[in-house]
C-alpha cells in the first residue's frame, strides 16, 4: 500500500497532485504546528502575465498552534475579492467555465478552519481529475502524539500498513531510506519533470497554483501531465 503524508495546502502546485494521484492513501498532516509564511493558505496565480501571491486571511495564526486549530478570518469580504481576482485573471482561459464553479464552491464553503478548506479543495479537484485516492486526517490516527519528525511519519506508516512511503523531493533530506528499510517500508521521493502549457500569449511561468493548470488544460491533458515525474 502506497502512502503519502503532507500538510494541507490551499490550491497547491501540481507536484502535490501528482503525489496524491500516485498513492493509495493520502494523510492530511494537520496535527502539527502551523508554519508562518508557508504554503498552507497561499500560492501564486497568473495576473496580467505575472505571478501574483494570493493569501487566504487567517485569524490569530501562530506557530504555537496546530494547523487544525487555525481559523479563517471571519470577515467574508475577502472571498468576494478573491473570486473577483480569479474572474478577471482567467475569464478568457479555455476552461474557465469548467473550473470557476469548483473554485467558487470551495471558497464559499462555510468552514471555519483552513485545514478543512484545504482538504475540501483537495477532494473536489481530485474528484474532477478522477483520482481514486483515500484521504484521512493524521489527527484521527491512533499513535503517540508526542512523536516528532521521522519517528512520527514512521509510526503513521506502520499504523496504516504502508509498504511504500512517498514524499515530494523537497523532503529528501528529512528522511533516511535505511531507517525506513529497517522498518520494512520502501521510501521514495517524487521528482516532478518540467512541462509547458500555453498561458494566453505570455511567456510560460512554471510552478503556479493548480488553479492555473486547471484553467488552461483539459482534463485529458492534466491526466497526461500527472505522469510527468520520476521516483528517486
Amino acid at each position: 500500500m502506497k502512502l503519502a503524508i503532507n500538510q494541507p495546502y490551499i490550491f497547491p502546485y501540481f507536484p502535490y497532485y501528482q503525489l496524491v494521484n500516485y498513492v493509495d492513501k493520502f494523510v492530511i498532516f494537520e496535527d502539527v504546528n502551523f508554519i508562518n509564511k508557508g504554503w498552507i493558505n497561499r500560492n501564486n496565480i497568473l495576473v496580467s502575465g505575472s505571478p501574483i501571491l494570493f493569501t487566504i486571511p487567517l485569524e490569530k495564526q501562530s506557530q504555537n498552534k496546530l494547523i487544525n486549530e487555525i481559523k479563517i478570518f471571519p470577515d467574508i469580504r475577502w472571498k468576494d475579492k478573491f473570486l473577483k481576482t480569479i474572474q478577471l485573471s482567467y475569464k478568457k482561459a479555455p476552461y474557465f467555465n469548467n473550473i470557476y464553479p469548483i473554485i467558487e464552491q470551495i471558497i464559499l464553503n462555510k468552514t471555519e478552519f483552513i485545514s478543512e478548506m484545504a482538504l475540501d479543495s483537495l477532494i473536489k479537484i481530485s474528484e474532477y481529475l478522477e483520482f481514486k485516492t483515500e484521504f484521512i486526517y493524521s489527527s484521527k490516527i491512533d499513535i503517540d502524539k508526542e512523536l516528532k519528525g521521522q519517528n512520527k511519519i514512521l509510526e503513521i506508516c506502520k499504523k496504516e500498513n504502508a509498504t511504500d512511503y512517498i514524499n515530494l523531493i523537497g523532503g529528501i533530506d528529512l528522511y533516511s531510506k535505511d531507517i525506513f528499510k529497517e522498518n520494512n517500508i520502501k521510501l521514495s521521493f517524487l521528482k516532478s519533470k518540467p512541462f509547458l502549457y500555453k498561458q494566453f500569449k505570455n511567456d510560460f511561468i512554471p510552478n503556479l497554483s493548480i488553479i492555473d493548470l486547471l484553467m488552461f488544460n483539459s482534463k485529458d491533458e492534466l491526466k497526461d501531465f500527472l505522469n510527468y515525474f520520476e521516483l528517486v
